[in-house]
């Protein structure tokens, strides 16, 4: 008799979820209104901005600094989280050492950490004054209020993506292709370039092309950090609020466009890397 009855109340069972209808429809609305609208509504207000005031935004010098600042501050914080988290995420995955678990629990803390408190922190520690700062100012080597300073910051800010990026990859590798290697004699140069090196390819570049993305519209950590001297300092994401607080709305709207393509480009970038290398070695497995 419980044999029986088994199946019917498996067939009563229900998911904690609703159907899938009605979750992928909760999910879209959820998705548009936060995500899709706004971003929505910008776009239509920068494709109705006209001609005349796309020339007047982009031929702005102030702007063409801020987006010089931004863009090279951003791509050289992500090089330098890069090496730093390609760095860290190995021996967070190879070696066993105490405080392992600390450090690994470390590496989240921009996440959790407000931007604005990271910003003041990052001040006080690079200031002239600071504990840091007292020591690289007399060797001319300033850090806070100059273009430096933002590279610390979008590179402290950077550092996550690019550790937790390649941290499952370097997990799974495990050993056994590089003893391999090593078993024919191959150097770790080679074994590190040949072996190693196309396998985290994929992860490296995903990693960067977040960093990047990161890194260019970070606010609260820069702004007390960078000084924000107009052509030298001064980044695109505080200069659109500067330019909102002078009424200048299609000024504001056209270098948020700029910045909203160059994330969607990121985000194209993130979504191509693994396609193109899974194709490249499906190619390689037939030849």
């Amino acid at each position: 008799m419980s044999a029986i009855a088994l199946p019917s109340r498996l067939s009563r069972w229900r998911r904690p979820l609703p159907g899938f209808g009605l979750s992928l429809g909760l999910g879209f609305a959820w998705l548009g209104i936060v995500v899709l609208l706004p971003l929505a509504a910008l776009t239509l207000n920068a494709a109705g901005l006209g001609g005349a005031a796309w020339l007047r935004a982009l031929h702005d010098p102030r702007m063409q600094a801020a987006l010089k600042v931004s863009f090279g501050a951003a791509s050289i914080a992500a090089l330098l989280a890069l090496l730093a988290g390609a760095l860290l995420a190995w021996v967070l995955v190879r070696y066993r050492f105490p405080g392992r678990r600390l450090l690994d629990a470390l590496v989240d803390l921009p996440f959790a950490l407000p931007t604005a408190v990271a910003g003041i922190a990052l001040t006080a520690i690079y200031a002239p004054n600071g504990w840091i700062g007292r020591w690289l100012e007399p060797l001319g080597l300033p850090v806070a209020y100059h273009f430096s300073g933002i590279v610390v910051a979008l590179t402290f800010i950077g550092l996550p993506f690019t550790v937790r990026t390649m941290q499952p990859i370097l997990e799974t590798l495990g050993h056994e292709q590089e003893e391999a290697a090593a078993s024919l004699g191959a150097s770790r140069w080679t074994t590190l370039r040949r072996v190693i090196l196309p396998e985290v390819l994929p992860a490296m570049l995903t990693g960067f092309s977040l960093a990047f993305a990161r890194g260019l519209g970070e606010y609260g950590s820069v702004i007390f950090i960078a000084g924000n001297k107009p052509y030298l300092t001064e980044i695109a994401p505080l200069l659109i609020t500067i330019r909102l607080e002078e009424y200048d709305y299609g000024g504001a709207i056209a270098l948020a466009a700029l910045l909203l393509a160059a994330s969607f480009v990121c985000l194209l970038a993130i979504n191509l890397i693994p396609l193109l290398f899974h194709h490249e070695r499906e190619a390689r497995h037939v030849a």
